[in-house]
């Protein structure tokens, strides 16, 4: 086991390095100056100043070099400091548990919704309750995320009041309910189908129609043994999916008005504030990675073929 982990372990570093590299690439080398952007874009900066600014963030360092300045310090903890000289990380512990709750919320309504509709489903295959689930789920993977939360965002905040229509003051869970719906609709589908694949999968092997030949109860063979088996792959898609939540809460917190990171990168993306959106992507990256280790340890943990292959 331990070898399967120093394996990963490298296998993290490269993916590391060129994801940020290529995050590092798109923010700094889209036109414009973003120190002529702090005055607006008009030029009331002495050149002394202006000079001093561009030095300060290596601005006139070749990108591979800034890069690596910016991972030097980074190895150390340090995020840098945005062009308004707030440090990167105090930004990101102000907004980070709002991101939190959106994201475990959303992850939280896979798990409790996505699972039954999947073994739902897959209990009743052919039949009414299949279809319907097809239906949803496909109209949840054809539906843009950003038109569920406006229409979401209308309807019950607008509408029908029955959640606010942007902001946390209501606090969680209340504020964060239709957001975290809107987030996790596409993940809840996908959760829902791959449920019900590998429920039928299991439901049609050998060893479930020795149980069902021998006398074991139905329900019995469902719950204590195909579902058990079942939910490996499950397990595994949300890991990941709670990664990937973190980064996808980008447009719903624009359009939701909640302070976490997402909107930080969408306010950060306006004013060309590099270190902002470097800092936050960088550090999302982070979290998937490990979010993506951990689970593949698990995976290996619950099925040794995985760590010998």
């Amino acid at each position: 086991m331990a070898g399967y982990i120093f394996k990963r372990l490298l296998q993290v570093i490269p993916v590391f390095l060129g994801t940020t590299f290529l995050i590092f690439v798109v923010v700094y080398a889209l036109p414009g100056d973003p120190i002529a952007a702090l005055g607006g874009g008009k030029q009331h900066l002495s050149p002394s100043v202006y000079n001093e600014l561009r030095q300060r963030y290596n601005l006139d360092d070749p990108l591979l070099v800034q890069y690596g300045k910016y991972m030097l310090n980074l190895f150390q903890g340090n995020f840098g400091t945005d062009f308004q000289g707030h440090e990167v990380s105090a930004i990101i512990a102000r907004n980070w548990p709002t991101s939190i709750m959106l994201g475990a919320t959303a992850w939280a309504m896979q798990v409790i919704v996505g699972i039954p509709l999947g073994v739902w489903a897959a209990l009743n295959r052919g039949r009414f309750p299949d279809h319907l689930v097809g239906i949803v789920t496909t109209l949840a993977f054809a539906v843009p995320v950003f038109v569920v939360a406006y229409v979401s965002q209308i309807v019950f905040g607008v509408q029908l009041k029955w959640f606010p229509v942007a902001g946390v003051s209501a606090g969680w869970p209340v504020a964060f309910i239709v957001p975290a719906a809107a987030l996790a609709i596409m993940g809840l589908a996908a959760t829902a189908r791959l449920t019900r694949s590998s429920l039928i999968e299991n439901l049609q092997s050998d060893y479930v129609r020795t149980a069902i030949a021998k006398g074991m109860p139905r329900r019995r063979v469902v719950t204590n043994h195909a579902l058990r088996n079942s939910l490996i792959p499950v397990v595994t898609f949300l890991g990941i999916e709670f990664g990937a939540l973190m980064g996808g809460a980008i447009i719903i917190e624009g359009i939701f008005n909640l302070p976490g990171l997402g909107n930080q990168i969408f306010l950060a993306i306006g004013q060309q504030n590099g270190p902002t959106v470097v800092g936050i992507s960088t550090l999302l990256v982070i979290v998937f990675l490990v979010v993506n280790l951990l689970v593949d340890v698990l995976y290996a943990y619950l099925d040794p073929r995985i760590r010998h292959a």
